[in-house]
């Protein structure tokens, strides 16, 4: 390109000169931090073009972890309950509903152990979010009288505290990103996962 050509002068393909589309991302995240006998467990929501982006905001929300953390699964999000997911920069576009995720706990008789289960749900409010978590089989079969099922937390048990997935975003990206939900009629929508251990150093 000669100096002071414009990229309007030149005849280029239209992905050649498209921005780059940016994509959300639900990670789970696995580290075992100094003075912890067992590997711990948390999820991390992230805006980018690809996942290796978003290594030192990772890095950086589990500090306690020492970069020794680990990737469990992630999953690029597209759709979810119903709805499509798009992702658009502040101030271009709005959505009545929200994203929301949900971490189920439960148990079973003879099992000593906790089960999970997550979900990430659409709707205004958290009191529909909670109504929409009960209705899940997992909420009405996950327990029995003296374990029943519950909504956790990050701190425990609190039917409280579900996450506005917007909420839980790195702050740069809260302030740069909206989440913009689309009703979908897509029969069987489908969000690209990776399930597997992965190092955040191999990460392509």
């Amino acid at each position: 390109m000669l100096v002071g050509q414009t990229l309007k002068n030149i005849n280029l393909p239209y992905f050649c000169i498209m921005k780059n589309e940016v994509k959300l991302f639900y990670i789970v995240l696995g580290a075992t931090p100094k003075g912890r006998n067992i590997e711990q467990h948390d999820v991390f929501f992230g805006i980018a073009e690809n996942l290796k982006d978003l290594v030192p905001d990772i890095k950086n929300f589990w500090k306690e972890a020492e970069e020794k953390i680990h990737i469990d699964c992630h999953q690029e999000v597209k759709f979810a309950d119903g709805y499509e997911v798009k992702i658009v920069e502040k101030g271009n576009g709005s959505s009545e509903n929200q994203l929301y995720f949900i971490n189920l706990g439960g148990y079973k008789k003879g099992f000593f152990k906790e089960f999970h289960e997550q979900h990430l749900m659409v709707g205004k409010s958290m009191g529909e979010i909670i109504k929409k978590a009960k209705e899940t089989a997992f909420y009405k079969t996950m327990g029995f009288d003296s374990a029943v099922s519950h909504i956790d937390d990050k701190h425990g048990v609190d039917i409280d505290d579900i996450f506005n997935v917007n909420d839980i975003l790195p702050k740069h990206m809260k302030e740069k990103y909206s989440i913009i939900l689309e009703k979908t009629d897509v029969v069987t929508p489908n969000s690209p996962m990776g399930l597997g251990y992965l190092k955040l150093d191999k990460i392509q």
